[in-house]
């Protein structure tokens, strides 16, 4: 497998943990004992979430994966953060979420994967984890880069909540997926370094 599949496989795969850590921390409801069979609704309910969440979280990802391969390519700037500030505003617009401010959080989202990415593809190894660590090195390094995603990522949930409004169930789940990501990405730092 090469470096692309490896870093988008792993990419994915973060996205279900992330979506499974999240339903496995709500508490189970009297229906799961009350009804037989309601284990089939709830497991066809998580399989959508899984879908749902993993489609969302992964499209920023693609088009900074295709911007590190167009870098490393050495495709001209300007043509590429053009293609990818058109792409963000098209999905938003298909989202209903479209405004100026989410277009800009997404595209500093995309500038720190993208630069994480270019890393990692010009890096030695053949799992995630070993890339992980011939690119940044030190623990510190790539704990710096946690910070950094985790605060982009965080700017572009601050902007969702804007747009959407502060419904409760809204920040309660975007609470738990950051509180999910922020777990799983503590994890691959000390399985890593």
């Amino acid at each position: 497998m090469d470096k692309y599949d490896i870093i988008m496989n792993a990419e994915e795969q973060f996205a279900r943990e992330v979506t499974l850590g999240v339903i496995v921390t709500r508490p189970l409801t009297a229906w799961h004992y009350m009804i037989p069979g309601f284990f089939i609704v709830d497991f066809l309910r998580r399989g959508s979430a899984i879908r749902n969440y993993t489609k969302h979280f992964m499209f920023p990802r693609w088009l900074a994966m295709d911007a590190a391969v167009a870098v490393n390519r050495e495709e001209d700037k300007e043509t590429l953060n053009s293609r990818i500030r058109e792409d963000i505003s098209r999905w938003l617009e298909s989202q209903n979420l479209y405004t100026v401010n989410l277009v800009q959080a997404h595209v500093e989202l995309i500038e720190r994967l993208k630069e994480h990415y270019l890393k990692l593809l010009n890096s030695n190894g053949n799992t995630i984890n070993l890339l992980i660590e011939h690119a940044y090195q030190h623990r510190d390094q790539f704990k710096l880069y946690i910070n950094t995603i985790g605060s982009a990522e965080n700017e572009v949930d601050r902007q969702v909540i804007e747009q959407i409004g502060a419904k409760e169930n809204v920040k309660e789940k975007i609470l738990a997926q950051q509180q999910q990501i922020a777990k799983r990405r503590q994890k691959i730092l000390d399985d890593v370094f």
